[in-house]
């Protein structure tokens, strides 16, 4: 329970020397680590802007869970020159922002920093330190012309696959719907001592975070969901319970998680879960607004690169067919460019 954690913040677990953390991005997922390694001691900085920016400034976050409410008081700022280099960089941002969030980043930098990115879908990193046939290939959907790779070099990523579920409230609060695992892992396989330290002053803020060997195998479970519900529900303007009780977008799912298993398969991974049970696991979530349905109704730019064109450029690369998922996306890119167009605008 979240209430034992003041205990457990002045207990063993809170070291001399605390890691130093920045949170780029302290929405509802942000704000929520960060509070959460704050109570541990760590020493972080949430970088916001906004109404939310000033909340926290004023009054702290507050976490409403359902684990315990608390309220945790870490360094927040819009300017990251005033916090300067960390150890680790959390990104809480969109995939569809990290190219252009080197103002953010760079001034948090020293040597050996971490960058610790919290991302749905196929991350820009994916074959970095990988052996086999596509060893360091950039995909152009996730790192367009290597822009993101120059913000962010692969060889500072830590990967992050987010199972905890959180919105933001009101200006500095932030509810905890669900969840606390946050699974990590280095690009090359290897468990490493950043991972670890990471890992430990997360478990010591009260969340799970195992340090994965393999981390793409995580990557691949969740993405069999965000690939099909994120695009079906911003098309179909639908929760995740109806499209699961509506048997041919029931079956629509099971095609594009099928075809994302044969994309895995071919570069190289085998996730290890059957559609049956990933569909399962949605039903139970029950109607739900998927995040792309979500942005969509906030007149956000979707975030569909990472989760759809991503997988279809892979399917390119290992010649696999993926029929169900190219209609998909075309019909799913046409809607986040006509979304994000002027009214009245023809482009």
């Amino acid at each position: 329970m979240f209430c034992r954690l003041d205990t457990l913040a002045r207990s063993s677990h809170r070291t001399e020397s605390p890691v130093k953390v920045a949170v780029v991005g302290a929405g509802a997922i942000g704000a929520y680590v960060g509070a959460a390694l704050h109570r541990a001691g760590a020493e972080v900085h949430l970088i916001a802007r906004g109404p939310h920016l000033a909340a926290m400034r004023r009054d702290g976050v507050r976490v409403l869970s359902p684990r315990g409410d608390f309220t945790a008081r870490p360094a927040a700022t819009d300017d990251p020159s005033e916090v300067g280099p960390v150890d680790y960089v959390f990104l809480g941002l969109k995939a569809n922002s990290y190219a252009a969030s080197g103002p953010l980043v760079h001034p948090l930098m020293h040597k050996d920093t971490a960058v610790i990115a919290a991302q749905n879908g196929i991350p820009w990193w994916y074959f970095h330190g990988l052996s086999g046939p596509y060893t360091g290939r950039r995909l152009d959907s996730v790192d367009p012309a290597g822009s993101v790779s120059a913000t962010l070099p692969p060889e500072r990523a830590i990967g992050c696959v987010v199972y905890a579920a959180t919105e933001i409230e009101a200006p500095g609060v932030v509810r905890h719907l669900e969840g606390t695992r946050f699974s990590i892992g280095e690009p090359d396989l290897t468990v490493s001592d950043r991972c670890v330290a990471f890992s430990e002053a997360m478990v010591a803020g009260g969340l799970k975070c195992p340090v994965e060997s393999d981390l793409r195998k995580d990557i691949w479970i969740k993405l069999l969901g965000n690939i099909s519900f994120n695009p079906i529900s911003a098309l179909a303007r639908a929760t995740m319970g109806q499209i699961c009780r509506h048997p041919d977008t029931r079956a629509l799912v099971e095609s594009m998680m099928r075809e994302t298993l044969d994309v895995a398969a071919a570069v190289g991974c085998r996730p290890g879960i059957s559609v049956e049970r990933r569909i399962a696991g949605a039903e139970r979530v029950g109607d739900h607004k998927t995040s792309t349905l979500q942005d969509l109704e906030k007149g956000k730019p979707l975030e569909l690169d990472v989760l759809l064109a991503a997988v279809v450029e892979l399917a390119e690369l290992a010649g696999t067919p993926v029929p169900t998922l190219r209609a998909v996306h075309a019909l799913a890119d046409l809607l986040a460019t006509t979304s994000s167009a002027p009214a009245g605008s023809t482009s």
